[in-house]
């Protein structure tokens, strides 16, 4: 005999059908918990266990004082799954590793004849200023993981599915916390690497789209040596 949802179970689908049949956006407040009991008929209990839930989801924010807010439903509850998931894979946790930085160079990839037709002199200063920064940081020993996110960030702002864009930041995310869980040693020759962010600009400044593909293959390739040689 099937088991029946818990309570807090049908109170989380309550109020999220009570977001979407009242057409609500992120950053629309949600009522009180009295009024949420009395429009769906569960216990403050069930109401408040819900909230949590759908808080870790990302589906509400809670801000105490303030109310409870419909969320932006953000990539984060993906992102902290993906984690767990690699790190218990055990033996597995590496090549799940390079899968990630397949879907990855794939997104780059995929948005390539995009990104060249879009692109414009004011996205050529933008990440020539991230890669400035990448050097000054480089060359001070410090490590730039915020100036490159902000870069591959940038080199996508003109996607128009804004999913791939969504996609791109959450696996660099998953990437950049998985890394040194494994000991996956980065590539020591910073500024090859800073060297191929920056061609990568000005590829796409000339609209070559074959030589921005290739060098997507030359960005990628020295962090697949580095898994393949924890893997040995």
């Amino acid at each position: 005999m099937p088991q029946t949802s818990s309570a807090a179970t049908q109170a989380q689908e309550g109020i999220i059908e009570y977001i979407r049949s009242n057409h609500l956006s992120a950053g629309d407040i949600l009522p009180s918990e009295a009024v949420l009991c009395d429009e769906l008929g569960f216990s403050r209990t069930s109401i408040r266990e819900a909230m949590r839930t759908l808080s870790s989801l990302d589906i509400v924010e809670v801000r105490h004082g303030h109310g409870t807010y419909v969320s932006k439903m953000s990539l984060s509850p993906l992102v902290r799954g993906m984690v767990l998931r690699i790190m218990l894979s055990s033996a597995d946790s590496l090549p799940m590793l390079e899968h990630v930085v397949d879907v990855r160079s794939t997104i780059d990839y995929s948005v390539a004849e995009e990104l060249a037709q879009q692109w414009n002199e004011a996205d050529t200063q933008e990440l020539e200023g991230i890669v400035g920064e990448m050097r000054a940081a480089g060359r001070a020993g410090r490590p730039f993981l915020e100036e490159d996110r902000r870069f591959h960030q940038a080199l996508l702002e003109n996607v128009s599915n804004p999913l791939l864009r969504e996609f791109s930041d959450a696996f660099w995310e998953i990437h950049m916390e998985v890394v040194p869980q494994l000991k996956v040693a980065m590539p020591g020759d910073i500024e090859a690497t800073i060297d191929t962010h920056a061609d990568i600009v000005e590829a796409l400044g000339r609209g070559d789209v074959e030589e921005y593909r290739r060098l997507v293959d030359q960005h990628y390739e020295p962090l697949r040596r580095a898994i393949k040689a924890n893997e040995a």
